[in-house]
């Protein structure tokens, strides 16, 4: 199985170089401008609620007599609202996302300074490193907060951006990797 899953990324290497290099280019690009990748984001998350909604719409327009007609034809439409608000207030979307992303940072951080302490007891080397990623993730979420709402505008595109750039450096090393033939 290796064997064929190595032939095959040695094969179809160059495609894998082409798709780390798009998505290292895009991540520059996003972290260079990250308001615009911000908004890029809350609009892309806008046009897949609503059309989410529309079929959920017509899939239960379509079976109006199963149990539970009314509840999902309700959130249908609350799909198709949410996603029209999200089109026409982007900024509104940025900043509610914002807050979601902050909010997970903040218990992301505290849940993982209470595993290292746990594992401090227990004497465990990775502890320190757990509570140095716990104390960054607290950090980057006061730091996001407190500027609200102004990082609303950059927080969400700038670590998409750092997203992109890591994925794209992986994509890149591992094409890099498969482009000789494996032994």
């Amino acid at each position: 199985m290796q064997t064929k899953i190595a032939a095959s990324l040695h094969e179809h290497w160059r495609l894998f170089f082409i798709e780390g290099l798009v998505l290292l280019v895009l991540g520059v690009a996003a972290v260079i401008t990250p308001q615009v990748a911000t908004f890029a984001v809350a609009f892309m998350l806008g046009w897949l609620i609503l059309l989410s909604g529309v079929v959920g719409f017509i899939a239960t327009w379509m079976m109006r007599r199963a149990p539970g007609f009314g509840w999902a034809l309700l959130s249908a439409v609350l799909a198709i609202l949410a996603g029209i608000v999200l089109l026409r207030f982007p900024g509104n979307g940025a900043l509610t996302l914002t807050l979601i992303l902050t909010a997970f940072l903040s218990i992301e951080g505290v849940l993982s300074i209470l595993y290292a302490l746990d594992h401090r007891r227990e004497l465990s080397g990775r502890w320190n490193m757990m509570l140095v990623s716990g104390l960054i993730d607290l950090g980057l979420a006061a730091m996001i907060f407190l500027g609200l709402p102004a990082t609303a505008a950059w927080a969400i595109g700038l670590l998409v951006g750092v997203n992109l750039i890591f994925g794209g450096a992986a994509v890149l090393a591992m094409a890099w990797h498969a482009r000789t033939p494996a032994a």
